[in-house]
């Protein structure tokens, strides 16, 4: 379920060879100041943010020896109305989007959201991603 938009615009802007090191950079530096919403959902079609997330920047690291790029977001819940059901993950050029749950083993969704998001208006809830840099190297 979970998309991956924008590496078509990378890849434009990057004509040569990209090798695994140089996606790397690349997406290292798109996501420096990626933000995450959680979204629900108020009657059939209005979305409803119920948090902004923020990247914590010395999180932000890619492990060479498993070609993964690893992040923390970060931040508050702003409203407990309706229950998380999709997600953005929104960097410079690129955007993830996908389907969330508080509940683990839902069927079709790709991020589950982790202890910290409780549902409660004002607290602070954290969100762990991992991209796969040698598959997102594979689509190109």
């Amino acid at each position: 379920m979970r998309q991956i938009h924008g590496l078509e615009n990378i890849r434009l802007q990057h004509p040569e060879r990209l090798t695994e090191a140089k996606l790397a950079e690349i997406l290292l530096d798109d996501l420096h100041d990626c933000r995450c919403f959680i979204f629900g959902c108020c009657g059939e079609n209005d979305k409803i943010v119920l948090a902004e997330l923020y990247l914590l920047p010395d999180t932000l690291q890619y492990e060479m020896f498993d070609k993964r790029i690893d992040f923390i977001v970060s931040g508050p819940i702003l409203r407990a109305d309706t229950v998380p059901l999709t997600y953005a993950l929104q960097a410079k050029k690129m955007s993830l989007t996908g389907r969330c749950s508080m509940l683990a083993k839902v069927c079709g969704v790709d991020l589950y959201l982790q202890a910290s998001y409780t549902g409660v208006v004002g607290d602070i809830a954290r969100q762990k991603f991992s991209l796969d840099v040698k598959a997102l190297l594979n689509k190109f």
